[in-house]
């Protein structure tokens, strides 16, 4: 029976190409790894990069809100009128104190905003209902600039402002249940009453619309 030929020996140089190409192809396959590992890292950073910004936003933010006016901090010289009731009536309703600061009210409110004239107090308190700031001020004691600057200071939403006659102080704030004799446009006590009565919960129905009610005379605002 015949013998198969062996196969010839490789020669040197086809061994050393042999070696030579174990050598490229494990080179490749590191550098592939090597690849793998940078992508790795440099999406590990910027994932890092980014968990950094959120926390430095998040305490930017915080900080922010922290310096913000303590709506629950108390304001010198407020009194308080406790027991406020409050019917839908039509009519007048003869209110104590004045300004008012509560009570039965008409069923369309005052849309908030800056008058130049005297508005309806049963539609003023409405406003107050759900949770309005109405400042009024003596026509008589506040002109001028001292006028201008009480007009800027008044928020945009949810606070009224409007002359009154035979006001205790040159301006009055009120809230639901509560009030401030104020005595200029920067007193800080009117800042601080705002930042803590507008939109407050003390106030029967905070929340509810200060607009599409009633526009009083002489809107400025």
């Amino acid at each position: 029976m015949a013998q198969k030929p062996t196969a010839p020996e490789p020669t040197i140089k086809e061994q050393r190409a042999a070696r030579r190409e174990v050598k490229v192809a494990a080179l490749k396959h590191e550098q592939t790894k090597s690849r793998r590992r940078r992508t790795i890292a440099i999406t590990a950073g910027w994932s890092g990069a980014a968990a950094i910004i959120l926390v430095v936003i998040l305490v930017v933010t915080t900080n922010g809100t922290s310096k913000s006016p303590k709506t629950d901090a108390a304001v010198d010289g407020v009194q308080t009128f406790p027991n406020q009731t409050s019917e839908h009536v039509t009519g007048t309703v003869d209110y104590q104190p004045l300004p008012p600061v509560g009570g039965d009210h008409s069923a369309g409110l005052l849309n908030c905003g800056v008058y130049s004239e005297a508005v309806s107090n049963e539609d003023a308190v409405h406003s107050l209902e759900h949770g309005a700031v109405w400042v009024t001020y003596d026509a008589a004691a506040v002109t001028g600039d001292q006028l201008s600057a009480l007009r800027k200071n008044i928020p945009s939403t949810y606070a009224v402002l409007s002359p009154f006659p035979g006001l205790p102080s040159p301006i009055v704030a009120s809230a639901w249940g509560v009030q401030l004799d104020v005595s200029s446009p920067d007193d800080p006590g009117l800042a601080a009453f705002l930042a803590k009565y507008r939109s407050a919960a003390t106030a029967p129905e905070p929340g509810a619309p200060c607009t599409g009610g009633t526009e009083g005379p002489g809107k400025v605002s």
